[in-house]
């Protein structure tokens, strides 16, 4: 550190840990305390009980975290597919476009969520695509929430690649399709798994747009989460985050074990790479 002075480190070190408690760790605490607490009238909680967490895996609370898991895969999916193409088609667009493109791609990351949702809403309540009230619509919703996210990742990735791998397969006569397929595409996987489980965990919590558009048949969990402060059931809804956040971890935990498993390769072992990938195109 640029502080040379011992009880100045300390000093700074202290006041960096009580910030990172009090806006981390201090939310998680409490929910864990509430989600387990008897009563809280005082202080600090009184007694210790499960009842809470087994009313949040109740029948109507799991059919939301289904509707959730269900609705959070499909529309990350749908984010990294529409994401990855559209950074591929970006990376081959006229110059003039791809500034334009970038920033609409963008725009759902800068605008508030329930603007999103109120668009999405207008957007498809009248024919010929009719989706307000049924699931697609909530689908959709969070797909454009994310797509910001997908693409912007894949994007980065893209430009990190080396364009020389592509020109020597191109020169060896591989076409445009195989090129995809076999050189850039196995590069951007580390990149595209970590946008689609980051955008299953976004999806997983989110609630401004979705509170929107969600029909009563399928209500996400943060909805329920929601609904539940709104009637006063504070541990029910302690219990209920508590278990999305387990749910939440577990995706980031999988998406670390990926990351490091298929990290990018060196520099160094890329251009090794290259002679090889290109002999086995022209091949």
């Amino acid at each position: 550190m640029l502080i040379r002075n011992a009880a100045a480190r300390g000093a700074i070190w202290a006041v960096f840990g009580l910030l990172v408690l009090g806006l981390m760790a201090s939310p998680v605490l409490i929910t864990l305390m509430l989600a387990l607490a008897r009563q809280w009238t005082s202080f600090l909680p009184s007694g210790v009980t499960g009842e809470h967490l087994g009313e949040a895996l109740s029948a109507d609370s799991l059919a939301s975290f289904s509707v959730s898991v269900q609705t959070a895969v499909i529309s990350s999916a749908l984010a990294v597919l529409l994401g990855t193409w559209a950074a591929l088609a970006g990376r081959s667009a006229p110059a003039w476009l791809r500034q334009p493109m970038s920033a609409l791609f963008h725009l759902p990351s800068a605008i508030p969520s329930v603007v999103i949702g109120l668009g999405v809403l207008i957007a498809f309540s009248t024919p010929p695509l009719l989706l307000n009230g049924t699931p697609a619509i909530v689908v959709a919703v969070q797909t454009v929430m994310v797509l910001a996210f997908t693409y912007s990742n894949v994007h980065a990735a893209l430009e990190g690649l080396d364009r020389q791998q592509a020109l020597v397969a191109s020169s060896l006569g591989a076409s445009p399709a195989r090129i995809l397929l076999t050189v850039t595409l196995p590069q951007l996987l580390p990149s595209i798994g970590a946008a689609a489980g980051l955008s299953l965990a976004l999806c997983m919590g989110e609630l401004g747009a979705t509170m929107m558009v969600y029909p009563a048949s399928w209500r996400t969990v943060p909805v329920s989460i929601f609904t539940a402060l709104d009637r006063g059931e504070v541990f029910l809804a302690a219990a209920m985050t508590l278990l999305l956040l387990l749910i939440t971890l577990v995706i980031l935990a999988l998406l670390a074990l990926v990351r490091t498993g298929r990290g990018p390769a060196r520099r160094g072992g890329g251009r090794r790479r290259a002679g090889k990938e290109g002999v086995g195109l022209a091949a």
